[in-house]
């Protein structure tokens, strides 16, 4: 069996469709559908059961002696949450969760981390696990807070040998693709702005505020969520592999090049209206993100991973121009 956390959600939905594709059924998955039609990302899915996160005697259960892999997706991942008890039981408590059972059980687990750990990104965005170097990442947000906060304490595990025999933390960067649709303000910047473009109507992007930086430069590390779930499948197939691994492009690409990417995608023209930026995100603002893919390239990976035109491509065709979007 294989266990899926956030299963429901963005990533761990198109981690169940893959995993389909490859014939597996034997799926515990473990979310909640909220109210936010989430229940159309795995419409399409097979699967062996699907627990509510917080049913834990249900959860308690259903769970096998050992399970082939453990993807624990599921979170709290609203960079703008400022309820902090929520974030501790959901982001940090539920992760040492199942580090516990995988290490008991001899379980490998491949866990969601998040770029958001690098904070401002003034200490660079290197995957690098040793202690001190991640003692002096200073997450922006609550968000990036919890999720540094499991990132240390699992490699304090492992340093212990107190770990499963894999574990692999996937620091994602900016992820785009189907599936992402519940996601509200927190969707990527194509879910909100295809239709929009293909209507020929203006999008809206933000002016820059800091000097060096022409409005709609900023940049950031964007990456298909299919190409996310290629390298975690990779993986767990692997077996092998343990550590903190960056998982983005290692390209940094322009707001304005994504909008162009979605317009060659529809064959049309983009305009772009740039509009102040609130007051309320400009300290806390990214104007640069880039994975450093170093580690993830030397074991083959990167290998997985397209460009942002063909990552665009493949969503904006395949899905977002479709009457049924979901994956």
């Amino acid at each position: 069996m294989i266990i899926i956390t956030g299963a429901t959600g963005f990533i761990g939905s198109n981690l169940v469709a893959d995993l389909n594709a490859r014939g597996r059924t034997d799926l515990l998955l473990v979310d909640d559908l909220s109210t936010q039609g989430k229940w159309k990302n795995i419409a399409k899915r097979r699967f062996s059961n699907l627990i509510d996160y917080r049913e834990l005697d249900a959860l308690m259960k259903r769970l096998p002696a050992k399970a082939d892999a453990v993807f624990h997706m599921g979170a709290n991942s609203s960079t703008t949450s400022t309820d902090g008890d929520e974030i501790l039981r959901v982001n940090l408590h539920s992760s040492m969760f199942w580090w516990d059972w995988c290490t008991r059980t001899g379980s490998p687990l491949i866990y969601a981390s998040s770029a958001a750990t690098y904070g401002d990104g003034n200490k660079d965005f290197n995957d690098d696990q040793n202690l001190d170097a991640l003692e002096k990442l200073a997450p922006l947000n609550l968000y990036g807070w919890s999720k540094h906060q499991f990132d240390k304490w699992a490699v304090e595990r492992a340093g212990e040998g107190n770990c499963p025999p894999q574990w692999a933390g996937m620091k994602f960067f900016n992820v785009y693709g189907p599936n992402e649709y519940h996601k509200g303000d927190m969707r990527s910047l194509v879910a909100k702005n295809t239709e929009l473009i293909a209507r020929g109507e203006t999008v809206k992007l933000f002016k820059s505020h800091k000097v060096g930086y022409a409005d709609g430069a900023q940049v950031r590390d964007f990456i298909y969520v299919k190409d996310c779930t290629a390298v975690m499948l990779w993986l767990m197939d692997k077996s092998n592999s343990s550590g903190l691994f960056n998982l983005g492009t290692g390209k940094a690409r322009s707001f304005v090049d994504l909008m162009d990417a979605i317009g060659s995608a529809l064959g049309k023209n983009v305009s772009i209206d740039f509009v102040d930026m609130p007051e309320s995100i400009r300290p806390n603002y990214q104007y640069f993100t880039k994975a450093n893919t170093d580690k993830l390239d030397s074991l083959g990976g990167m290998g997985l991973v397209q460009s942002l035109e063909e990552g665009i491509f493949d969503y904006v065709k395949l899905y977002l121009s479709q009457v049924d979007k979901y994956r």
